[in-house]
């Protein structure tokens, strides 16, 4: 475990239903983060340097008109830089067993556009069962916190305390809307960055088998 590099992914939408579509993609690796942002053709220029100057650490941000050519260089990314590499990607709730968002709406806006699956040959691994189970997150109240937000507030550093311009995901997918992109690629960067804190604290104090990794490469592949 200790000897894979750690990556977080998120995504961001435009909701929750089959219909929706994906609007950022995010990685947050050892030096810094990889973003991907759909502006449904809309301008953009110099989102990246924005981002830059908010967020404190390396981000690299591309741009893409629609939602099949973000897919389509995520997909580029992932076989370039993780693909037979000594990584671990790790996600928030990305997918569980009977649960999780991030990988089976991903899954749906591939068919939906015809793109290719772009994780082959990576493990993968859900943070939130590691989180809730092998960490007390139970709060003064008696509640249990569950989500990335609430656990990185109660477990982590602090260091991205502050970041997230958002309160909410319903937020983001206004932003998307209204087409305030920078404010939509922070809060991405906020929550990889978050879940890459959480998984770097699970690494250090939880054993190997306390994470349940699976293969990310499709059934049909040679």
């Amino acid at each position: 475990m200790t000897a894979l590099e750690l990556v977080a992914f998120d995504i961001e939408t435009t909701g929750f239903t089959v219909d929706d579509s994906v609007t950022v993609v995010g990685f947050a690796l050892p030096m810094g983060c990889r973003v991907f942002c759909q502006t449904d053709g809309r301008d953009v220029s110099g989102l990246e340097s924005r981002v830059g100057g908010r967020v404190g650490e390396h981000v690299v941000v591309s741009t893409h008109e629609s939602e099949a050519g973000l897919l389509g260089a995520v997909g580029k990314f992932a076989g370039e830089r993780l693909a037979g590499a000594e990584v671990l990607v790790v996600a928030y709730n990305g997918e569980r067993w009977k649960a999780g968002f991030d990988l089976p709406f991903l899954r749906t806006r591939l068919a939906a556009t015809g793109v290719d699956w772009p994780f082959v040959d990576v493990p993968y691994a859900d943070l939130l069962p590691v989180i809730r189970h092998r960490f007390n997150t139970t709060t003064e109240d008696g509640d249990s916190v569950g989500d990335l937000v609430g656990a990185y507030e109660l477990l982590g550093d602090d260091e991205y305390a502050g970041l997230d311009p958002f309160a909410d995901s319903e937020a983001a997918v206004a932003a998307f809307e209204a087409g305030e992109f920078e404010e939509l690629v922070v809060h991405n960067v906020a929550d990889v960055l978050r879940t890459r804190a959480l998984g770097r604290l699970a690494q250090t104090y939880c054993s190997k088998s306390d994470f349940s990794l699976k293969s990310l490469t499709p059934a049909s592949h040679a």
